[in-house]
């Protein structure tokens, strides 16, 4: 009995020496799950509703940092170039890979969801001066990319928003970290 009394206690010690050593590297298996933030640039076109579409260019760039595994959160800067105006959207976007990744890699091809609320400025040059409005904004969409390189994809979107707008544009992203 004495000897089973010993064979208990150095058990409990044993579960608390592995649990002791095992917490802090769940954390670590769980961070090795998350894909590394990311950068993205886009090129495309918007058409704005006005008496029909009004066709214009759109250039711009994204930060994405993983929450979890699908689920990204990041800025974006947007300026589009119309006639004698121009458009400056500032959004902070929530995306949603519908794809989880497999050992810590995306999948080849990822479509993915996209939605964002901020800030839509436009600057429109007239004959005596320039006026310059601010309003809300909102995107929502979705798109795929395609993973061409190590840390390089290439992908295509389409949102629509708030200054009602459509928008079609590609992608170059680059995996930053991990």
């Amino acid at each position: 009995m004495a000897n089973a009394g010993v064979f208990r206690q150095r058990a409990k010690g044993t579960i608390f020496v592995f649990a002791l050593l095992a917490a802090p590297m769940a954390d670590v298996a769980t961070a090795q799950d998350r894909p590394g933030p990311a950068a993205e640039f886009a090129a495309g076109w918007v058409g704005f509703a006005d008496d029909g579409i009004v066709s214009e260019s759109l250039v711009g760039g994204a930060a994405r940092w993983y929450l979890l595994p699908r689920v990204s959160v990041g800025p974006e800067l947007v300026y589009i170039h119309g006639a004698h105006h121009s458009h400056l959207v500032i959004t902070g976007n929530v995306t949603w890979d519908v794809l989880a990744p497999t050992n810590g890699r995306p999948y080849q091809v990822t479509p993915f969801l996209v939605a964002g609320g901020g800030v839509f400025q436009t600057r429109e040059h007239f004959f005596n001066g320039t006026y310059t409005s601010s309003e809300g904004a909102f995107t929502a969409g979705g798109g795929v990319r395609a993973l061409v390189a190590d840390r390089v994809t290439l992908g295509f979107e389409m949102r629509v928003g708030w200054e009602p707008h459509i928008r079609i544009n590609g992608l170059i992203g680059l995996q930053l970290g991990r």
